[in-house]
């Protein structure tokens, strides 16, 4: 199973479709928000027959129809997300509290963390776990692009592709 991981778009509406377009070139059997889409405009583009689709709020997912909006097509989730896919435990939070990330990681109960909400892409493994933040939209005075991840759950690659 193929798993593409996205974060922080906030509104971003080309860059979303790029990335998309990217899932669904790989063949990605499922696509996981880690928050921050913020309107339910950005999530529809997320409706598509081509992969499941999860996401989890971030700090800026205020709106009030977000949540009913995703459920229309996936999985929407409040806070931490546990989801089970192709024999693997993995939480996805947003990431707004380093110390829930931190205690995600090191808690043991999961195979992989995906996480956002710091706009840089990270990859790093902890006593079996491995934590993922494909980063997110380029903010002001950062260098670094707007990154999303694939994870191959069966061969446990994973890739970062510049959107």
């Amino acid at each position: 199973m193929k798993l593409g991981i996205i974060s922080d778009t906030h509104d971003n509406l080309d860059l979303t479709r790029e990335a998309i377009d990217f899932f669904e070139e790989q063949e990605t059997d499922a696509v996981v928000h880690c928050g921050d889409m913020v309107a339910p405009f950005t999530a529809e583009l997320f409706d598509r027959d081509s992969f499941d689709f999860y996401a989890v709020r971030g700090n800026n997912d205020g709106e009030w129809n977000l949540k009913s909006t995703v459920h229309a097509f996936g999985e929407f989730f409040n806070n931490v997300a546990e989801l089970e896919l192709s024999g693997k435990s993995i939480a996805v939070y947003h990431g707004t509290e380093e110390s829930i990330v931190d205690s995600l990681v090191l808690s043991g109960e999961y195979d992989y963390v995906l996480r956002g909400h710091t706009h840089e892409k990270k990859l790093r493994e902890e006593n079996g776990t491995i934590e993922v933040n494909p980063g997110g939209i380029k903010l002001p005075g950062s260098e670094e692009e707007f990154h999303v991840a694939t994870l191959d759950l069966e061969s446990g690659e994973i890739e970062f592709h510049k959107v």
